[in-house]
């Protein structure tokens, strides 16, 4: 009966987004049907190749590299093996000597150490929520936003942009989709002194129209931008959204500021259409230096919404910025 059972839900009823459910099947059937979980996660962990990737850069870069500068381990990069040079000139005594007076190190260093030396590995888990970690993944429709790869040949994480142990928030303009690659590359390599990044975040200048804003024309904010509506409007509802740090061009915003101020685009859209049924469709612009026809010296995006009739040919809209250049 259960053999019947477990092979129609198998076969037809396992409902698959990831490896879990069949490795975990086959490590109860391997094990008798029942293992400690720490099995189940020790073959998942075998499956995972973003786990495998990061090991594999860990075994190669830090500690492979560490034991080969001491000329005690080979690597046969062809092959993909390691070797313990000169192994043969040890008797089996030997060896398991070696192996207790490494697991005694082990020993010692957890016992004065503890958890805290795996604390790295923590740091991206359990404190976003599963609601915002959606937002963020569907935002990345399915692909890692440094590299591009689609998450069916890589798994996505979410990470924080400044990371969290520098005062980085859990705000979603915060957040990107990155592949465990591009996670542990930008963790490794990126040198930027984030202290700096945060305190540019500040920065207003007096006299800006778009630095201090009152309150009661706010309509929509989030950390690093807000949203107004337009104080001299092209269409009723002419919407501007605007990074709160004084920056005069959208090419000098952070990919954190650039994912703010989309979100509030996001966002703006769907308010705009429940107060207006007329909208149907929208233009969104930046006029990006003087030549450009920027006034405000302070970076600031228009959504400008558009309905059936209020132009006579809207073919080419903002083809006209140039006269002449909208109808081709």
């Amino acid at each position: 009966m259960l053999f019947q059972e477990l092979s129609d839900f198998i076969k037809n009823r396992m409902r698959m987004s990831h490896i879990y459910q069949p490795v975990m099947l086959m490590t109860l059937l391997r094990n008798d049907g029942v293992c400690h979980e720490r099995v189940i996660v020790a073959a998942l962990l075998e499956r995972d190749e973003s786990q495998i990737e990061y090991y594999t850069r860990i075994t190669n870069n830090m500690v492979g590299r560490v034991l080969r500068n001491h000329e005690y381990v080979a690597r046969d990069r062809k092959n993909k093996t390691c070797r313990l040079i000169n192994y043969e000139a040890l008797n089996g005594e030997q060896v398991q000597r070696l192996i207790d007076l490494c697991q005694l190190r082990l020993d010692n260093f957890l016992e004065a150490r503890g958890r805290k030396i795996f604390d790295h590995r923590r740091k991206s888990a359990g404190y976003i929520s599963g609601t915002l970690r959606y937002e963020v993944l569907k935002k990345a429709k399915c692909h890692r936003e440094l590299c591009g790869i689609s998450a069916d040949v890589k798994a996505l994480e979410v990470d924080h942009i400044i990371p969290r142990n520098l005062n980085g928030s859990d705000d979603i303009s915060n957040l990107q989709a990155l592949c465990y690659s591009c996670n542990a590359m930008k963790r490794d390599r990126d040198t930027t002194d984030f202290r700096v990044v945060r305190n540019s975040y500040e920065l207003r200048e007096k006299g800006c129209l778009f630095c201090v804003v009152n309150n009661d024309r706010i309509v929509g904010s989030n950390e690093l931008a807000y949203v107004i509506r337009d104080a001299f409007p092209v269409t009723e509802l002419h919407t501007l959204i605007i990074p709160k740090r004084h920056v005069r061009t959208y090419f000098e915003l952070g990919q954190a500021e650039i994912n703010a101020c989309n979100w509030l685009l996001l966002d703006e859209k769907p308010h705009i259409t429940s107060q207006d049924n007329a909208v149907t469709g929208f233009n969104i612009g930046i006029n990006d230096g003087e030549s450009a026809g920027q006034t405000i010296l302070h970076c600031h995006i228009h959504l400008i919404p558009r309905r059936v009739g209020d132009v006579e040919n809207p073919r080419g809209s903002i083809r006209h910025t140039i006269p002449g250049k909208g109808y081709y």
